[in-house]
């Protein structure tokens, strides 16, 4: 990309973590967005397998402050769709110069040459989301031509206030999230997320770095097995740039999942209570969770019920990039 003014564009690479860091934490307390990060947080990314930073992020500096960024993250299959995630931000002090529109205009020419060496002659769409109150970012998406597709809950709980009764049910185990479960968690997790909007599968070395992150709290995250089988499944986090920012210790549940077969007997209750319990003997003060505002599973109730409120909505932006012609090549503009 060009200068704009005294902006430079490139790349973000590992010496821009802090930096990187400092923006999203500075857009997060402009917006009451809930999303903070600490620099050993980002630098983890780095070494996810499914971002390109060389070629598939793009940031605006100035004078040695990063004004704003752009990183796509392919996934893991295209079926029936590849949509590629766009996450982007413009601080504060840098806004109303068009650096949004600029970055929107750099990924969607950017997802089309990494979506190819994926993923060629199959369709894609890219999503990026902003919080339901931005109005701007909303404004900003609609001009770039993207639709809103879906909408989540950030949710919040008080840990002070009384925990629901919730044992696991007879014939099921609650065992630790240790490394050699790693596997049946993602067994887990491929199964339970299915037939979830928007998920694709994790295969082994995706998941191996997500369950290698810092943030996650292995004491705090368990799964249920009946006879061996591996049926349920709580994935808890902590960020400690989150608790600095809201001033007391917080557990984020990442992720809670049960297999289809396993549904509605309790088991996803049982584990997100037994986390909660735990967590709250650990001295945190509060736990929050982001959920799909129309989850199939009806997960938003669960959450309810568990004494989660919505704090937050943010709304998912999605436009057509590529689609697959009958010969199945693609086609621009579908």
């Amino acid at each position: 990309m060009g200068g704009n003014g005294a902006l430079d564009w490139r790349p973000m690479g590992p010496g821009d973590a802090a930096g990187w860091a400092g923006l999203m934490n500075a857009i997060s307390a402009a917006d009451r967005d809930w999303e903070y990060f600490s620099e050993q947080d980002l630098l983890e990314d780095f070494s996810d397998p499914y971002l390109d930073f060389a070629r598939g992020s793009m940031a605006a500096y100035h004078e040695g402050t990063m004004a704003g960024y752009g990183l796509l993250q392919c996934r893991t299959s295209a079926e029936p769709v590849h949509d590629m995630r766009y996450h982007g931000g413009v601080h504060p002090a840098y806004r109303g110069r068009g650096l949004g529109g600029r970055l929107l205009d750099w990924a969607g020419t950017a997802a089309i040459s990494l979506h190819q060496e994926r993923y060629a002659g199959r369709p894609l769409s890219l999503s990026g989301s902003c919080l339901a109150h931005n109005a701007a970012a909303v404004a900003l998406y609609a001009a770039h031509g993207y639709r809103p597709s879906r909408w989540f809950h950030g949710m919040t709980r008080d840990l002070s206030a009384a925990l629901p009764e919730a044992p696991a049910p007879a014939g099921v185990d609650v065992a630790d999230l240790t490394p050699d479960r790693w596997e049946d968690a993602r067994l887990i997790r491929n199964d339970a997320l299915r037939d979830h909007w928007g998920s694709t599968e994790d295969p082994a070395d995706a998941w191996e770095h997500a369950m290698a992150a810092s943030a996650v709290q292995p004491d705090l995250s368990f799964l249920a097995y009946s006879g061996g089988e591996p049926l349920g499944l709580v994935i808890s986090h902590e960020y400690e740039a989150y608790n600095e920012a809201f001033g007391g210790r917080d557990l984020y549940v990442a992720l809670v999942a049960t297999r289809r077969a396993a549904r509605r007997r309790g088991i996803a209750s049982a584990l997100l209570v037994r986390a909660l319990a735990g967590a709250r003997a650990a001295g945190f003060s509060s736990a929050s969770l982001g959920v799909d505002a129309d989850s199939p599973t009806g997960a938003l109730g669960l959450y309810q019920r568990a004494g989660f409120t919505v704090m937050l909505t943010s709304v998912t932006h999605t436009k057509p990039l590529l689609a697959a012609q009958p010969d199945g090549s693609p086609r621009a503009g579908y």
